[in-house]
Order: C-alpha cells, then structure tokens, then sequence
C-alpha cells in the first residue's frame, strides 16, 4: 500500500515537471565557426517555450555581453539565472547570445588579423540563426543591445549596419573608446592601454582608429539611420560621463532616443534591472513593424 502511494507520488512528480518543462523557454548551444577568424565560436540561444508548438518566424534579440566576458554570461552571471529565459517567454523572442572574446569590441580590427568580430556577428552569426532557426529574416525582426563593450558593440553594428536591426541599445556602454576618461584606477588604466594596443595596434586615444570608432563620434550616422535606440547607465557608473555626453550630443542633433539614469554601477544587478526596459522598448518597435508574436 505504502509503496503504491509512493509510486503514485513518484509519477505526479515527473508528470508535473515535465509540465512545467514544456511550458518554459529552452537553451541551444549553438556551434558558429568562424570562417574569417578560422576559429570555432558557440553562441548561447534561448528559445520562448511558444516556438515549439508554433509556425510562426520569430524576431530575434541579439545580446551581447562585456569586456573580459564570454558568450553565456547573460545565462550565468545575473542574479536571477533565470532572467533571460524568463524575458524569451515574456516577449515571445529569440534570444541570441553571441561570442565577442574578452576584448574583441565586436568590430574589426585593423591591426589584429584575428579580430574581425564585425564581419562575424553581421554575416556569420545572423546568417546561422536565420538557416537554423524560424526567424523573422529582415531588420524589421532583429534588434540588438548589450552591457559595457557590449553595449559599444550594439550602438557600433546597428549604426554601421541599419538594413540588418530595426531597434538598438546600450546599458552602461562604453560610448567613447577614449579609456582614458574612464573613472578607473591607475592599474585598470594599463591594463587596457595594453590591450588597446594588441587590438588596433595603438594605445594613442588622439589617433584616428580610436575616433572614428567611437560611437559617440558616430551621430551623424545614427541621425541617418533614423533607428530607435535606447541608452541607460548608472549614476554611479565609471562609464557614466559618456554616455551623458552621448545623450547630449544627441539632443543637439535632434536625434530621438531613449535616455535613463538610474541608481547604480557597474554591476549585474544593475544589467538584470535594465534589461526588461529594454525588451519592453524592442516590443513596442516590432509591434509597430508587425513582427512580434502575440501569445
């Protein structure tokens, strides 16, 4: 008798969970090689629970993460492990998590042959989500954003390439490359002239290669593109004079955005905050364009 009851609890126990399994988002690890690098990279890809029993194509997140940072840190990294699976859901979207090497600053690099980290994300990884996965393969369904680098490499590829996103952002971004206006200590200051220094080749922030890198010298080209973008930092961020100085040169350009302070720094818990205002601002904009899927 004793057993039976055991055995009947046993059974409701795994029909409840793979219950609630069926109903919740899931994790790909996704192999993405990267013929320009001629490097093997993955990407972290989060699908809502919906796109299993569903036709439609889905419009697509690309989130990127830091400096010093790798591809499943939005996953492993916040507060709540659960945050990015449970926005998948929210907002019926894929959730792209893509590579970007500790220091790649997502473009590529004039002097390092083995960071071409634009070229990647904007031909080989969108072109293999789209042949693996049911997307919306036009910019009406993509959008991009990210934390720190991430947040530079969000602004940097929507802006140079607006016929691939529809809506962009940036949370605590490193808007000016210039690290030496960066509110940082002596030794995080060295440590990034060097690596400056292996990515472009020189740590002289005066040089070309920093400036016309550097999203907040790149106005001229988000006014063009017209695109709806949305920015945010900590007050207490060492990044946030940047990004003030972004915003203002935006408002003296009369360019509409989005722009937010709030209380915080540099930290994953103010990145776990931020990111829900974004998905919410991307769903307003994909509602409009006619590619979001509705629960």
């Amino acid at each position: 008798m004793m057993f039976t009851k055991t055995l009947r609890l046993l059974i409701l126990s795994v029909l409840t969970l793979a219950y609630f399994q069926s109903k919740a988002s899931t994790v790909d690890t996704l192999d993405v090689p990267s013929a320009v690098m001629k490097k093997a990279y993955k990407a972290a890809v989060v699908l809502p629970a919906s796109y299993a029993n569903s036709k439609a194509s889905y419009p697509v997140l690309y989130l990127l993460h830091g400096g010093s940072g790798h591809f499943r840190d939005w996953l492993t990294q916040t507060p709540d492990k659960m945050l990015v699976r449970n926005l998948a859901d929210q907002f019926n979207m894929i959730i792209v998590m893509p590579e970007g090497e500790t220091f790649g600053w997502y473009l590529d690099s004039p002097f390092d042959q083995n960071n071409k980290f634009e070229t990647y994300i904007t031909k080989e990884v969108i072109q293999k989500i789209d042949n693996t996965y049911r997307t919306v393969r036009s910019n009406k369904g993509r959008v991009i954003t990210g934390l720190s680098m991430g947040g530079h490499g969000a602004m940097y590829l929507s802006s140079r390439h607006p016929e691939l996103f529809c809506a962009a952002g940036t949370m605590s971004g490193a808007m000016d490359m210039n690290y030496t206006k960066f509110k940082i200590n002596e030794d995080f200051t060295k440590s990034l002239k060097a690596r400056f220094e292996k990515l472009l080749g020189t740590s002289d922030t005066s040089n070309d290669v920093f400036v016309k890198n550097s999203i907040i010298n790149m106005v001229d080209a988000i006014k063009k593109n017209g695109m709806p973008i949305t920015i945010d930092c900590g007050v207490d961020d060492f990044l946030i004079d940047a990004n003030r100085e972004l915003h203002s040169r935006l408002l003296y350009n009369g360019v509409p955005h989005d722009y937010t302070e709030r209380p915080g720094a540099h930290t994953w818990e103010y990145w776990q905050n931020s990111l829900p205002y974004h998905l919410l601002f991307f769903q307003k904009v994909l509602r409009a364009n006619g590619v979001a899927v509705e629960k």
